[in-house]
């Protein structure tokens, strides 16, 4: 069981953008890292934007689950894992880092950020605290 990605995006209009993310790319070779890294990115963001605002959903994608929910204020989450990590435990995942980061970042802040200009660090920790899901 394992976590990839952790990812904050702002749905906004027209698009959907990054605000924050966290990795763990450790698993797969050197050489395949960066490239698997921008396939979460890119793979986050899309999901991020077929999702109706206010709506939680997990879509396979390749070897992966990719759980997201949108919160009605246009804020969201993705989670990408493989699929024997358990999906109740990335959806209380996302509804805490979605929580927390509401009440850390400005809203103002979310329309105009990017992982540059957004200071939450959080992130990290999260995704290697819930490597190992408790029941």
């Amino acid at each position: 069981m394992r976590l990839y990605s952790l990812s904050v995006l702002y749905k906004g209009d027209p698009k959907v953008h990054l605000l924050k993310a966290a990795y763990d790319v450790s698993t797969f070779n050197f050489f395949q890292r960066s490239s698997v890294q921008e396939f979460m990115t890119f793979t986050s963001q899309l999901i991020a934007e077929r999702s109706a605002l206010g709506s939680r959903a997990s879509v396979k994608e390749q070897e992966y689950l990719c759980h997201v929910y949108v919160r009605s204020d246009g804020l969201a989450g993705v989670v990408i894992a493989d699929n024997e990590y358990p999906q109740r435990v990335c959806f209380t995942l996302l509804d805490k880092v979605l929580d927390e980061f509401s009440r850390q970042v400005s809203k103002m802040d979310w329309p105009s950020g990017s992982p540059a200009t957004i200071s939450y660090s959080a992130l990290d920790g999260y995704l290697s605290k819930y490597q190992v899901p408790t029941p």
